[in-house]
């Protein structure tokens, strides 16, 4: 009775790699083809390796994809940090020029406020020095003086010409008694007492009953202090007598 053919399969290679995947390598005899009747456990042993290369291949795969698909997101994500940033960085160096450019433009407005009050203060300001001058040369042409008339000296020596018809002699005494008191200085102020004036009244406020300006105007303060000396004394020279007995007038 002949001898039965015998299949002669082999599998060369079974390897189960690290990362979870198995490959089937199968290496069959050509001339065991026509038996293949008599191999169904060795292709049974086949698909099973094959589907559990598959099965622990998968999961590998899928860790992979999620990697990649979490670094995609992080980095843009981090784009997004880095725009808004930059967004916001440009936002708040916006605003602050936008409050250097108001702040700038408030300060060119009080300064132009400021020189506008100035100019103003002083336009008032040379008015009223005019208006006082105006006045005080009224004044002093009312009470004798010429108009125009600034030094003090000369002042009362037309006051006490036009007024009282005083000469240079009743001149010298009043001229002695005022260098004393107060060397012809229209703002002279007594330290020790409230003196004031070129006639150092007492106090001071005195010669308003003269003007209203009797702290600036020669000729008030002239016209109030010759009205005094001829009310008290009757002359200058008889004021000084007084002084030079009593150390005052």
């Amino acid at each position: 009775m002949p001898k039965p053919k015998t299949l002669r399969v082999t599998i060369a290679s079974l390897a189960v790699l690290a990362v979870g995947s198995v490959t089937l390598v199968p290496s069959l005899n050509h001339d065991a083809l026509p038996a293949v009747a008599e191999t169904a456990p060795a292709q049974t042993q086949f698909r099973t390796a094959t589907a559990l290369s598959r099965d622990v291949a998968r999961p590998a795969l899928d860790e992979v994809a999620d990697s990649a698909a979490l670094t995609a997101r992080t980095q843009q994500l981090q784009a997004r940090a880095t725009q808004i940033k930059a967004q916001e960085t440009a936002a708040r160096k916006a605003a602050a020029a936008k409050r250097a450019a108001a702040a700038k433009k408030a300060a060119q407005a009080r300064q132009a406020a400021e020189a506008a009050r100035k100019a103003a203060a002083a336009k008032k300001a040379a008015a009223a020095k005019a208006a006082a001058a105006k006045a005080a040369a009224a004044k002093a042409t009312s009470a004798g003086a010429t108009a125009g008339t600034t030094d003090p000296r000369s002042i009362a020596r037309q006051m006490m010409a036009g007024k009282y018809g005083w000469g240079d002699a009743q001149f010298k005494c009043y001229n002695t008694i005022i260098m004393a008191e107060s060397g012809w200085k229209v703002d002279a102020d007594n330290p020790t007492s409230s003196a004031y004036g070129i006639p150092q009244a007492l106090p001071g406020k005195r010669m308003a009953s003269a003007g209203a300006d009797w702290r600036t105007n020669p000729a008030t303060q002239i016209a109030w202090g010759l009205d005094y000396v001829h009310g008290r004394f009757g002359t200058p020279c008889q004021a000084l007598s007084f002084r030079n007995a009593h150390g005052w007038y």
